[in-house]
């Protein structure tokens, strides 16, 4: 039986399936946490503005940004996120919809947020596009991706089944600009000193203990979920890395429509 994050009277929550992170389950809370810490960081770009999160999952992302930002746009593609999402958190504007086709007309936001989501889309050029054409004129998006060289190192085929498509930093950039961006920061996701302690203490990588736990379909062991449970956004760094960007765990674009 799969998994629920618990949700509000009359909403069961959504399924953890490997699609998408959601917040309330002590076993995936360090990958939840390396998603948030993202929002956190870049929120004051949502303040006072339009936005739209293309990809909007479980919806804690877009929730969050409506704590700051003048309107929230939540789209997705998956009907049973677009119920949870109206259901659990009523101040998003959530919409059902083709991300390869936003359902917004030209010139609609200010701000599009889109976080863990390319590294799905079969047509990441075609969505890109979209993302230009419904920002206004100076307008931001906001990406973040898995770094393929550290996510699926050497692998053809990326590690995530549910994943299509994965970038490293140079393909991201080139992906942007080819759009008509312009590259305002290319950011990278890191393990701070605190993880840096726990990867030690599990083999090098609370990352590859996690994975060799699914794999091995077996109960999580009290010291690997008690690390894990541990983890907060204060343990991760987001900094400008271009000299070992290729090193990140996750890359974070900010984006600029001329």
């Amino acid at each position: 039986m799969s998994a629920h994050v618990a949700g509000s009277a009359g909403d069961p929550g959504l399924p953890l399936t490997g699609e998408r992170t959601i917040p309330g389950l002590a076993e995936e809370n360090y990958w939840f946490r390396r998603h948030e810490v993202v929002y956190r960081r870049l929120l004051e770009r949502c303040r006072d503005r339009d936005v739209l999160e293309a990809g909007a999952g479980e919806g804690y992302g877009a929730d969050l940004i409506a704590d700051v930002a003048r309107r929230v746009i939540g789209l997705d593609y998956d009907e049973s996120a677009v119920t949870h999402i109206r259901r659990r958190y009523p101040r998003v504007d959530m919409r059902h919809g083709n991300l390869a086709e936003l359902p917004l007309p030209d010139g609609a936001v200010d701000v599009v947020v889109n976080f863990q989501v390319i590294e799905h889309l079969w047509d990441q050029g075609q969505f890109v596009a979209e993302c230009a054409r419904v920002l206004r004129p100076g307008g931001v998006l906001l990406m973040s991706t898995p770094n393929r060289i550290t996510f699926s190192p050497g692998l053809d085929t990326p590690v995530n089944p549910f994943h299509t498509r994965e970038l490293n930093a140079a393909e991201l950039t080139e992906l942007l600009e080819s759009a008509g961006f312009a590259l305002e920061s290319m950011l990278g996701v890191f393990h701070g000193p605190q993880l840096a302690e726990i990867d030690a203490r599990h083999g090098g990588s609370i990352i590859d203990a996690q994975i060799a736990r699914a794999l091995a379909d077996a109960p999580w062991p009290a010291a690997l979920l008690a690390d894990v449970e541990s983890v907060t956004v204060d343990d991760f760094e987001l900094r400008t890395a271009e000299r070992d960007i290729d090193d990140s765990l996750d890359l974070v674009a900010i984006a600029v429509r001329p």
